[in-house]
């Protein structure tokens, strides 16, 4: 009986140690042209909200799923996704191949500044600086809305009821991915990746919005088109999960009140 007890344990700890193994995906990420391994290629499960880099050898190993998602990005080359299947956790390592975009650089135009010598008319002639300034709430500690300088508290009592209704439209029917917010400020290879960050893609495939909608919602959490411009996605991110967590704030006092 002991040693069909000892025999009973033994078997449970060794599928705990398989179950553990399972729950990784390990691979190596090679350039499609020429075979060659890419270092530092971003790799996000989106599923689990956790990403890492491929090492200098192009090797990667993240814990995944059977049917995770697995999003590939790399400057230069086209974002894929992949999905975990039974016989990638089974067999092991796999090559993931990504394909080179044909970039091309737009025509730049400069424009000349075309100097009078007076003061009052060449002044009008050089571009704003931004002015955003940041307006905090009463009763929000910490926490607050950019507005322009020109938009004073007006835009700042506005921006209290607009966010709430978008999100809301945008999100009412997703609450995953708002809970995707919190997950992805926690981890701190997405933080990293997304403070490198300016093309808003990891943003709009994990929280499954486009371009338009990822701006517009930023836009109504009042913060100014300067710095929706020229915010990294991590400031962005930040910049949403604020507004959000503001927006909550404010639902639970008006359902309070009612």
């Amino acid at each position: 009986m002991k040693y069909c007890l000892l025999l009973f344990t033994f078997l449970i700890a060794s599928n705990v140690c398989i179950a553990q193994d399972v729950d990784k995906v390990i691979g190596v990420v090679i350039d499609a042209s020429d075979d060659s391994t890419l270092e530092s290629v971003n790799i996000v499960n989106l599923n689990q909200v956790i990403g890492t880099t491929s090492n200098n050898k192009g090797e990667f190993s993240i814990s995944a799923k059977v049917n995770d998602t697995l999003h590939f990005s790399y400057l230069g080359f086209k974002s894929i996704k992949v999905r975990v299947t039974n016989d990638w956790l089974k067999y092991g390592s796999s090559n993931i191949e990504l394909t080179e975009l044909a970039l091309a650089l737009e025509e730049v135009v400069v424009n000349q500044l075309k100097l009078t010598g007076f003061l009052e008319v060449d002044i009008k002639q050089v571009p704003a600086i931004n002015d955003n300034y940041r307006y905090s709430i009463s009763g929000l500690q910490g926490t607050g809305y950019e507005a322009s300088k020109k938009s004073g508290l007006t835009n700042v009592i506005g921006s209290i009821f607009n966010p709430a209704d978008f999100l809301h439209r945008m999100f009412g029917k997703k609450p995953n991915e708002l809970k995707k917010l919190r997950k992805m400020k926690e981890d701190d290879e997405i933080r990293n990746l997304l403070s490198s960050r300016f093309d808003r893609e990891m943003l709009m495939v994990l929280l499954q919005v486009d371009r338009v909608d990822l701006d517009e919602m930023v836009s109504q959490c009042n913060y100014s088109k300067g710095f929706i411009q020229t915010a990294n996605d991590l400031q962005i991110l930040d910049a949403i999960s604020e507004c959000y967590e503001e927006y909550k704030l404010l639902s639970r006092g008006r359902s309070r009140k009612i």
